[in-house]
């Protein structure tokens, strides 16, 4: 096995301007079919109600464009997201940066009713179908939030855990997303690995910062949180480029019909590599270079049978 020295931390590129109205800005309806491997923009609503939860009724629900008006307004500092179904049922989740503040990637506990939260206190208020909470207990995590030149929100990734009236009241839990692209890293590591040392972790905005950077005809994606860094350079086969579907074979470095695959993570790296990793979705500037991808890939250090499997995520 060998040891690697840590790489400076890189800072969250943008996939690409998104465009948003004046105001209150309102959701385009996302194409009923993608081509394939093609990143396609996510806006959608769903939460679960606890038995006893007076918000929910302990039932559960979700909501795309193609059954509801999904809408985002407000600004970095109070964002209220909303939901009109076609059948006339109404959503309304308000997210709201302690005073003085504006919302960004992080997680925000302790959060009060939005409209009236005191001292430092972040906000959150769940409410639909005439039902709303007097006192807000709860908390939520922004996985991604961008504005237009004029403040107004043109993405947002967030989840929710509300209680009514009380702290240890039945919960709330919801998924905001409006116009979001996914980005994220998770893992499992077989017992006796040597990179993932056998653990299993999941990083998203709220917790972590990614990163992708051209490596030859491929790339080096990036994740850093959790206390851990993880590197993972991917390269087509000499000569070749991508194709979006296709499984590679792969070792430590690429040569003529075999790709390139390279994980390590906290200073533990491979001498050499077997696996394979498979492109499911891939986007390139109007110059070829990479800009966003999704890929999953299996490896195994100097040939012994434990794998290290992950899934990467770059706003596809």
């Amino acid at each position: 096995m060998r040891t690697r020295t840590g790489w400076g931390r890189a800072l969250l590129g943008a996939l690409a301007s998104l465009t948003a109205a004046l105001g209150v800005t309102t959701a385009l309806a996302e194409p009923a079919t993608a081509a394939t491997g093609t990143p396609v923009a996510v806006t959608k609503y769903s939460h679960t109600s606890e038995a006893g939860d007076y918000i929910g009724q302990g039932g559960s629900t979700a909501y795309t464009p193609a059954t509801a008006t999904i809408t985002a307004g407000g600004d970095a500092a109070y964002v209220r997201f909303r939901v009109l179904s076609t059948d006339h049922t109404w959503w309304d989740v308000d997210l709201a940066a302690p005073e003085g503040e504006k919302l960004h990637p992080g997680i925000y506990r302790n959060a009060e009713r939005a409209a009236f939260r005191t001292g430092r206190s972040p906000g959150l208020d769940v409410s639909g179908d005439g039902r709303g909470c007097n006192q807000v207990y709860g908390q939520f995590s922004v996985n991604q939030i961008e504005t237009d030149a004029s403040g107004a929100i043109t993405v947002l990734d967030a989840t929710y855990t509300q209680h009514c009236e009380s702290a240890d009241a039945p919960a709330l839990k919801g998924v905001v997303k409006y116009r979001a692209y996914p980005l994220s890293y998770a893992y499992t590591s077989d017992a006796g690995d040597w990179v993932g040392q056998g653990r299993s972790q999941t990083f998203t905005g709220a917790t972590s910062t990614f990163s992708l950077s051209r490596s030859g005809d491929g790339v080096t994606y990036r994740a850093s949180g959790k206390r851990e860094y993880w590197s993972a350079t991917l390269t087509p086969p000499t000569g070749e480029q991508f194709e979006v579907g296709r499984t590679y074979q792969a070792q430590r470095f690429n040569g003529a019909g075999m790709a390139g695959l390279d994980v390590d993570a906290n200073s533990h790296g491979c001498n050499t590599v077997t696996g394979e990793f498979t492109i499911t979705k891939l986007a390139r500037d109007d110059d070829g270079t990479i800009k966003a991808i999704a890929a999953k890939f299996v490896q195994h250090c100097e040939g012994g049978d434990a794998a290290l499997r992950g899934t990467i995520h770059y706003y596809a």
